[in-house]
């Protein structure tokens, strides 16, 4: 399709009137200093670029086998907070609990029983349910 003299001048006042507002980059055309050398090197680059990808994909879906049950990496919660209270046994799903376990290794009841208060010896060791010598 040829463009009429006439679209060529539009063409030419807007192409103008763009480099006198933005510059002459706003015209830059980056197929100009493309060449079949940088060409190549980026093939290579992507190729390379995808090969990593392709392995990083592959650490992810490794699986494991569990109890006859082939699991896939991916599944593994990385940072789990430990949902039974070592002292008490309970279990529980409340949040409270998550910062107590973190932090005590007990749960929110088990806190307020045995450790507020008596930091100190609980952080030596010392728990409710170990046998007394």
């Amino acid at each position: 399709m040829k463009k009429t003299e006439e679209e060529l001048n539009t063409l030419a006042k807007i192409e103008k009137a763009i480099v006198q507002k933005y510059g002459p980059d706003a015209l830059y055309n980056p197929s100009e200093g493309w060449t079949p050398e940088k060409e190549k090197s980026y093939l290579e680059e992507i190729k390379k670029l995808s090969a990593e990808e392709r392995d990083n994909l592959e650490d992810v879906m490794q699986k494991y086998e569990i109890n006859g049950i082939l699991v896939e990496n991916s599944l593994f919660i990385k940072d789990v907070v430990e949902r039974a209270c070592p002292v008490c046994k309970a279990y529980s799903f409340d949040s409270k609990d998550d910062i107590y376990m973190k932090r005590y290794k007990c749960c929110q009841e088990c806190f307020y029983l045995y450790v507020d208060g008596r930091e100190e010896r609980w952080n030596s060791g010392w728990r409710p349910n170990k046998e007394k010598k």
